[in-house]
């Protein structure tokens, strides 16, 4: 470095120069050693995160100018951890130099691979040709990482998972390049280690979807979006109303009223089904003590998922529920449970129903006959009442099968001691015959649609069954 100063006389004319010269080396040498401690990692020597990061949104832009694919391979080497335990982080320090060098040595020179830290590399290579290229390349960086290798007289050998992603297949950022790399990376370790997976776009989108689904379900859970609606339930011979079924709905801010099919096999198998189903029996509890005080008191049904039956604690937290509603009647409220639900875990759906009738509360088996039915499942299950799937009832008129399986359902409930209603009742006629078979208690759109909770009282006020039934 060279300094030149000015010095003047007195009259402030330049009269002599003054250079001053120092040497930088030092500090150059230092400068250097801190940029290559910024971009490069310690122990191996390859690039690290912020290095890789940079000359992968370049080489996008660059493959992009050509019109040429690049994969991120993100690679975890196997059985590594097990080294380190049995020989020491010396010994493991010094595999992990050696692989990097020979997996380094087995890609381009215009490729990069760089250490994100432990034992996990992440590799950029550019103008490939995914269909001919791609496997080649992931081939030899999983026999670089397979192959033995000796370090410090001992012959170690370890391998790869390895999980590809490819752009501008996968339209993502250089961020999200690597994270779906990550994903596919863990997918081929669970499919068994030393091998490379494709990161999934399209079930990724998939998830992604489901996900945002899910967090707009709960949201909306959250927002008090979701609104029960009612469907009567009735004797078709006496013309009595003599319950109804709670249906949830959600009353979206811009689709209107959405049925059920529309967001709950969405959290089916979710933790928010849990709150979603006791926000029902809750609500279902307040909204027939509010009809009380109107002066109906009417049975109220409420549908009970499969992962809420099953959690331990369910009888529990029921009364609980109850609870709450300090002057409920338990035997007014009735629990339906989906057949095919109900035998997952047979024995244990068995004792929690019989603990929630303890309580106070009667079960039924909804849509029966479309699970695997059996005598020893009607046997052990002990609901007082069976309901047959409203596909079999509709189809009765013309379809001699499903007339076949509503008169099996009918003799089983008969046989066994319960209660029978059929769901699905659409014109008089479906009425008319189930009455001459036997069946006498009813609920479909030939009743009554489902209607929100102010509508039910003047619904029962002004109901009258079919003239035909009561005949």
């Amino acid at each position: 470095m060279l300094t030149i100063s000015v010095v003047c006389d007195s009259e402030g004319q330049a009269e002599n120069y003054v250079a001053l010269s120092s040497d930088i080396t030092a500090m150059k040498e230092q400068q250097r050693q801190l940029e290559h401690m910024a971009h490069y990692d310690a122990l191996t020597g390859l690039p690290n995160r912020v290095l890789l990061a940079d000359r992968l949104k370049q080489a996008m832009l660059q493959n992009q100018r050509r019109k040429q694919s690049l994969a991120v391979a993100y690679l975890d080497l196997d059985g590594f951890k097990k080294v380190n335990d049995k020989y020491g982080h010396p010994v493991g320090d010094e595999l992990l130099i050696a692989l990097a060098q020979r997996m380094k040595a087995s890609m381009r020179d215009g490729d990069t691979l760089a250490r994100f830290g432990g034992d996990e590399f992440v590799a950029v290579m550019v103008d490939l040709d995914p269909a001919t290229d791609g496997d080649r390349m992931l081939q030899r960086l999983l026999k670089a990482a397979a192959d033995p290798i000796v370090v410090a007289d001992k012959v170690l050998q370890v391998s790869a998972s390895i999980g590809v992603t490819y752009s501008p297949q996968d339209d993502s950022d250089a961020d999200l390049l690597i994270r779906h790399a990550d994903h596919a990376m863990y997918a081929a370790k669970h499919a068994g280690k030393n091998r490379y997976v494709l990161f999934d776009i399209v079930n990724d989108a998939a998830i992604q979807t489901r996900r945002e689904s899910l967090e707009r379900v709960h949201a909306a859970f959250q927002n008090g979006e979701f609104v029960l609606y009612y469907q009567p339930e009735v004797n078709m011979v006496t013309g009595k109303v003599i319950g109804a079924e709670a249906l949830i709905r959600w009353q979206h801010p811009t689709q209107g009223l959405l049925p059920p099919g529309a967001f709950l096999p969405l959290i089916e198998d979710h933790p928010i089904s849990i709150a979603v189903g006791e926000w029902v029996i809750a609500t279902a509890l307040t909204q027939m003590k509010r009809w009380r005080t109107q002066g109906l008191d009417l049975l109220v049904s409420v549908n009970i998922g499969a992962h809420q039956l099953q959690q331990d604690g369910f009888a529990t937290r029921l009364g609980e529920l109850l609870a709450e509603q300090a002057d409920q009647m338990p035997h007014r409220l009735q629990l339906e449970v989906l057949e095919t639900s109900a035998l997952a875990d047979i024995g244990k759906v068995s004792m929690t129903m019989k603990t929630c009738q303890s309580l106070g509360v009667s079960f039924a088996l909804d849509d029966f006959g479309t699970g695997y039915s059996s005598l020893t499942y009607l046997k052990q299950l002990p609901a007082e009442l069976l309901k047959i799937d409203r596909s079999f009832v509709f189809g009765m008129l013309d379809d001699p099968g499903d007339m076949a399986i509503v008169n099996g359902v009918i003799g089983l409930a008969k046989a066994f001691q319960r209660q029978v209603i059929a769901e699905g009742v659409e014109t008089a006629a479906h009425g008319q015959l189930l009455q001459s078979i036997g069946c006498e208690l009813a609920q479909g759109f030939g009743i009554a649609m489902p209607m929100p909770a102010d509508a039910l009282p003047e619904w029962v006020d002004k109901w009258q069954a079919e003239p035909v039934w009561r005949m």
